[in-house]
């Protein structure tokens, strides 16, 4: 994964939320990547102190989109937009 290719667009609780919004994403055509902590996608997954979290990696050309997919994700997610980080 090229780190300057690719964008945070969200974390969320789970690897559920993560494979529900990857299925979302890629049905409208956006490329998705997940970055989990190996001890959290373990046989029995370990969900306390944020071992469970889920990154979820984009297209930077392709964050706008996303974004208006997102918006109204009916779960607990953090979504990340690029005026949140200046």
């Amino acid at each position: 994964m090229d780190p300057l290719q690719w964008y945070k667009i969200a974390e969320v609780q789970g690897r559920l939320d993560a494979d529900l919004i990857k299925s979302l994403l890629e049905a409208n055509g956006i490329e998705v990547e997940l970055i989990q902590e190996a001890l959290g996608h373990s046989v029995i997954p370990v969900t306390i102190n944020g071992l469970g979290r889920v990154q979820i990696f984009i297209s930077k050309l392709k964050v706008e989109e996303a974004l208006l997919i997102l918006r109204d994700f009916p779960g607990s997610i953090i979504l990340f937009s690029p005026e949140s980080e200046e």
